[in-house]
């Protein structure tokens, strides 16, 4: 399973890429893993300004429909159109191409409370 250092993660499996003042946002491989194939990623909340685990869109499976909640709280800038024609690309690059939203980071304090890579690793260990 691949599980970037520089990364940081959820207890819900979603990762944060943090550049500055912005993230970007995705499922993790584990997530992803067990959610299946991917046939939908749904983000109606582009341009609001949301609270830590607020819910900010759902991914879709074949099997199962997921919320996906936001790991720090932040306006949502951008989606990853490309996952409108292609929504398996989470599963087949989730930290690369996969990737869900991009935030604007309004409590970078928040950070320091999610898990790095080895602390993630353990959580989905367990």
């Amino acid at each position: 399973m691949n599980i970037p250092e520089n990364y940081l993660y959820s207890n819900d499996h979603e990762w944060l890429r943090v550049e500055g003042d912005e993230a970007y946002i995705g499922i993790t491989d584990f997530a992803q893993s067990e959610l299946g194939d991917i046939v939908f990623v749904d983000v109606d909340t582009l341009d609001e300004t949301l609270e830590k685990e607020a819910v900010f869109g759902s991914i879709e499976a074949v099997k199962t429909v997921s919320d996906l909640l936001l790991p720090v709280s932040g306006e949502l800038i951008e989606f990853n159109e490309a996952l409108e024609d292609k929504p398996e690309l989470v599963n087949q690059d989730p930290y690369g191409d996969g990737w869900i939203v991009k935030i604007k980071l309004t409590d970078k304090d928040q950070l320091s409370k999610l898990l790095d890579a080895a602390s993630y690793k353990d959580l989905v260990a367990e």
